[in-house]
């Protein structure tokens, strides 16, 4: 078992951690050990208590890494720390029980993967939290939230190709699939920060892009999103004669970004649809979900830290530079539709 393995080897872990870990005239060695033997037993409590009726309360881990992100902010380490302190133990235990032939389960994988989420997001907000009270830095948490999110997905990539390589019968195709999500996951993440360099360096090619072909080559992307979360996708029929003039990978990163948070809001074998329509010299490009509404999503917003990236800084900036405007439409108890309204192409441009 896992948190039996975790436990036995505590010492060799963090000896391990602490080597990877950076070194920073700022941290004290002495802060790091602490904070790293607390994640450890907490994390080995954790998954001793997943197998009995009694779990281990997620708020204790919250905790811990809140008091290492306030800690580290008043010695002047930077936001990245916060990540790489987490993410280098979980990689030790990662590395150490393949060189042992310890075997992690489907279970304790997910289990370790929620801990590295819930210590990563509670330091990371709490870090941020302090430091946006102390300083107009906005540069420096941004770039906390995306390291935060890259990290998270590669340690879930990690962990399930080590499941994957054991070659553990029933366990392997689990683990396939969540490797796939997260392989998915930084690709969009890393799409997302392309298009947010293009706009911050106003890089932009607008042409002439049919409505058709543009839905045509987002499905392919999106099917997979769908799949990877049991959801039912489906793109209606698009008037061929429709087009915009846009940057078209800025607009693709924005649908991609609504169609991203709609399956992962949308309930499990629900329904996400993407429509094309033109009204009146406008195009409008509609994503509609089965998230129960917004106010069931603000909820799960709430409690779901790990989704502290671009998506919606991204679609506002990228419909802006396209002349565009984005459009909310609540349907209480079913589901939302996010909208994107943008000018129909003029007939010269053809």
């Amino acid at each position: 078992m896992l948190n039996v393995f975790i436990s036995s080897n505590r010492e060799e872990l963090m000896a391990r951690a602490q080597a990877a870990a950076s070194p920073s005239p700022s941290v004290s060695t002495g802060e790091l050990e602490a904070c790293v033997r607390l994640f450890l037993a907490q994390l080995s409590e954790t998954l001793r208590l997943e197998m009995t009726a009694t779990p281990f309360p997620p708020t204790a881990i919250g905790a811990g890494a809140a008091r290492h992100g306030r800690e580290l902010l008043a010695q002047g380490a930077s936001v990245s720390r916060l990540v790489h302190d987490y993410a280098d133990v979980c990689q030790a235990i990662t590395e150490l029980a393949a060189e042992r032939g310890a075997t992690i389960s489907p279970e304790e994988f997910h289990t370790l993967n929620r801990c590295l989420d819930t210590a990563l997001a509670e330091a990371v907000a709490e870090y941020g939290r302090l430091k946006e009270e102390a300083s107009s830095h906005h540069d420096l948490e941004h770039r906390g939230r995306i390291a935060h999110e890259l990290r998270n997905f590669v340690q879930t990539a990690l962990l399930s190709f080590q499941v994957v390589k054991g070659g553990k019968p029933g366990a392997s195709a689990s683990a396939v699939a969540v490797l796939g999500r997260s392989l998915i996951d930084i690709r969009d993440l890393l799409d997302s920060l392309v298009s947010e360099v293009r706009l911050a360096a106003d890089a932009r090619r607008h042409e002439r892009v049919s409505l058709l072909a543009f839905f045509d080559e987002l499905a392919a992307a999106a099917e997979l999103h769908a799949q990877c979360r049991g959801i039912r996708f489906t793109v209606e029929p698009v008037d061929p004669t429709l087009a915009i003039d846009v940057d078209p990978q800025l607009l693709a990163s924005a649908v991609m970004n609504l169609l991203r948070n709609a399956f992962r809001y949308t309930r499990a074998s629900g329904r996400v649809v993407i429509r094309g329509r033109g009204e009146h010299g406008r195009v409008f490009i509609e994503v509609e979900d089965e998230c129960g509404g917004l106010g069931r999503v603000s909820s799960r917003r709430g409690s779901d830290r790990a989704g502290l990236g671009l998506g919606l800084s991204i679609i506002r900036k990228a419909v802006t530079a396209n002349g565009g405007e984005v459009h909310t439409v609540d349907l209480p108890g079913k589901g939302c539709i996010f909208g994107i309204e943008l000018p129909l192409a003029s007939a010269a441009a053809a």
